[in-house]
């Protein structure tokens, strides 16, 4: 049926007409067929076909052919109609005729102009056959009796034949309108993606640009105020003081000197008290001449005067003021003792400013010279992204160095660590793995309180690097250093965030233990204790997985026992037997302990002036079973049953981070109150031996 659509219109109005008056004549005919010819119609053979031959049906088939509708109505007695005739009748088409596809078609040119011969081949009803017009003369065909051919019916007329066309077509239209859009679109898409790369190479080459000129300009902000410093370390050597290197024996040891300021400052306390001593000289003189309370004293009160008897010079009487002259000079002598003690107040306060300004001195002059010893000095760039401006500080095998993130554009803290090249393999070993677990503990941290590890990588065989968040102010140790103490609300606020932090580590699982409590490694972001602070240097810390921790058996054991700050370390962690002892987070309550009482006194309660060998050797942890609160300052009682609760000495009566972090001295002050009561029934009741602790420590207070 796909050859239909080649079709003339006028064509198939001749070959309707044809098969009209053949199928009236009810002769047989024999067709040949050829493919190649292009009036060929719906044959259901091959294209391939070279020739079909037809052999007319005999009488007796032609008896049991069933009847159509309106088949004995195209006999016409009278001979074959004529083509004009069959336009007429063009209406009223069989069924069998309308299967063949032909409507109402215009009239074709006459039968002349076609070629004389025409092929059609069989459609529609299998009885229909085709046969040409012979009215031109053709050369004879030979028969093929042994050839046939098989039609096959269909319901599809014309009419629908070419709904399916302009289906078929409207579908192509659609399909080429669709890939023309298509086509359009990716051009378009394309012209957009082409100016987007070269807008993004552009971008790129503006940020490149804009890095390395915020890379030059850090780095010329960074060496001024470099030079800056060195300037003023320079000044203050003269007014604050400097080390001087000088000999002893064989060796050559460095001793400070102080400078002009504390040399001045020396001889005015000098001349002040002095001149203070001289008062009270006065003073006493002053006193002898104090005229008596009665105008005439009595024979008592007066001096024995000297008689025959005396031996030796015989003592002059004192003379007398009169009572105006001795109110008068003692007012002045008072007035000038009251002006000294002032003055020697304000030399004090001076004198504490200069301790505090020599401390920043010492400690920029000793980070000035291991920047001048570091290796990492002229502003390197670490990792092709973090850029390193200034030293802030070096321990034992590591420098913190202040730089700058030129990807994410953010001040960053490196922390480079060094390995001696001195060292055997297997201490270099063991520092690695000592700093890879550090760094996998604290890579997985993500609190507020706690500083933030961004980055790990390598630098050399002997050196890699850690990059933290920065924090601008100093530690909590330096600031102690600085102001000795500071007020309860103060130090309070800070105890809340320390432990808030230590709840996150406690909540999160597994446990950790920071174990490394001190004030050296909490951070001030702000640089004062009004502001936020995070806690740092998880190298200590110890995970409570269920492979090393038991509950039952009080906690994990000590494998590090030794290392630590042991004036914020509890009893249990200085016990020497068979076994190790067995730690938990308890361990940093005592510490919290520890840091909240020497914010309050400026002073830690146990071994303070002791270096921590001397801990070590007179057991100073082991025998502080009780803590001492001085009169002053004034600390609420509150704190002090609150450090009490943080520092009892044994573990069992101690109460660990959760339950510290429920403690009513930290709730808000509305809280306070039904909190208290609770807390301190369920401590009486739990343990008697803390209560009768706390009772012999008041009274010793």
């Amino acid at each position: 049926m796909q050859e239909f659509r080649h079709f003339d219109p006028q064509k198939l109005e001749l070959l309707e007409a044809r098969i009209k008056g053949n199928r009236s004549q009810q002769q047989p005919i024999m067709i040949a067929d050829d493919s190649n010819h292009s009036t060929s119609t719906c044959s259901r053979g091959s294209p391939s076909d070279d020739l079909e031959v037809m052999q007319a049906e005999t009488p007796e088939k032609e008896r049991k052919k069933r009847k159509r509708k309106g088949q004995g109505q195209d006999i016409d007695p009278s001979g074959p109609k004529k083509i004009s005739e069959y336009f007429k009748a063009a209406t009223s088409l069989s069924p069998g005729r309308t299967s063949l596809g032909i409507g109402i078609l215009p009239k074709s040119p006459p039968p002349s102009a076609y070629p004389s011969q025409i092929m059609s081949s069989p459609c529609g009803n299998s009885n229909d056959y085709i046969s040409h017009s012979s009215q031109s003369p053709k050369p004879a065909r030979p028969r093929f009796s042994d050839s046939s051919s098989i039609s096959t019916q269909t319901d599809m007329s014309l009419q629908d034949l070419e709904l399916k066309e302009r289906q078929h077509q409207s579908h192509m239209r659609v399909k080429e309108e669709t890939i023309e859009t298509l086509n359009s679109t990716t051009q378009d898409l394309q012209r957009r993606l082409d100016s987007a790369q070269k807008l993004l190479d552009k971008f790129k080459e503006q940020s490149k640009r804009s890095t390395e000129k915020v890379k030059q300009l850090l780095i010329e902000k960074a060496a001024t105020e470099n030079k800056q410093a060195r300037t003023k370390s320079m000044e203050d050597r003269l007014r604050l003081g400097q080390f001087t290197t000088q000999r002893q024996g064989a060796k050559f040891v460095e001793t400070w000197n102080d400078g002009y300021a504390f040399t001045d400052l020396v001889k005015r306390q000098e001349k002040i008290a002095k001149e203070r001593e001289e008062l009270d000289q006065q003073r006493k003189s002053l006193m002898k001449r104090k005229p008596p309370n009665s105008p005439h004293p009595s024979s008592k009160s007066r001096p024995k005067q000297n008689g025959p008897n005396d031996e030796g010079f015989a003592k002059p009487l004192p003379e007398y003021m009169n009572h105006a002259e001795f109110y008068e000079r003692d007012e002045i002598t008072k007035l000038r003792q009251a002006a000294f003690k002032k003055e020697e107040s304000d030399l004090q306060g001076e004198l504490e400013k200069l301790e505090r300004e020599r401390n920043l001195h010492i400690r920029e002059l000793k980070r000035i010279h291991n920047e001048d010893q570091s290796t990492f000095k002229n502003h390197k760039v670490l990792n092709d992204r973090y850029l390193l401006l200034r030293l802030l500080g070096k321990g034992g095998f590591s420098e913190v160095y202040k730089g700058y993130d030129l990807k994410d554009h953010r001040d960053v803290a490196c922390k480079i660590h060094q390995l001696s090249k001195e060292w055997k393999e297997d201490k270099k070993a063991n520092y690695i793995k000592h700093a890879l677990r550090e760094y996998e503990i604290h890579k997985s941290l993500d609190h507020a309180r706690v500083v933030k590890l961004y980055d790990v990588f390598e630098i050399d065989a002997n050196s890699f690097c850690t990059v933290l968040e920065f924090c601008p102010g100093n530690d909590l140790d330096f600031h102690l250093k600085q102001h000795k103490l500071m007020v309860e609300r103060e130090a309070r606020c800070i105890i809340m965030q320390v432990v808030s932090a230590l709840k996150y580590l406690n909540e999160r699982k597994p446990p950790i233990i920071h174990y490394d409590l001190k004030p050296g490694n909490i951070l001030l972001c702000h640089g004062s204790t009004c502001g936020a602070i995070k806690l740092t240097d998880f190298g200590l810390s110890k995970v409570m997985d269920d492979e090393h921790f038991n509950s039952q058996e009080g906690g994990m054991d000590l494998t590090s026992q030794g290392a630590g700050t042991y004036w914020y370390l509890p009893p249990e962690c200085f016990v020497v037997g068979k076994e190790p002892p067995k730690i938990s987070s308890k361990v940093d309550v005592w510490s919290t302990g520890i840091i909240f009482y020497q914010c309050l006194y400026g002073k830690k309660p146990f071994g303070h002036n002791l270096s921590q060998a001397s801990i070590l050797e007179q057991n100073t942890i082991l025998r502080a079973t009780q803590v001492q609160f001085s009169p002053k300052p004034t600390v609420s009682q509150e704190a002090k049953d609150f450090i009490r609760r943080c520092l009892m000495y044994r573990k069992e009566d101690r109460a660990d981070v959760l339950a510290l972090a429920k403690d009513p001295y930290l709730m808000p002050s509305n809280k306070k109150s039904s909190a208290a009561a609770a807390a301190h029934a369920s401590a009486a009741v739990s343990s008697p031996q803390s209560h009768s602790n706390i009772s012999n420590s008041e009274n010793s207070t």
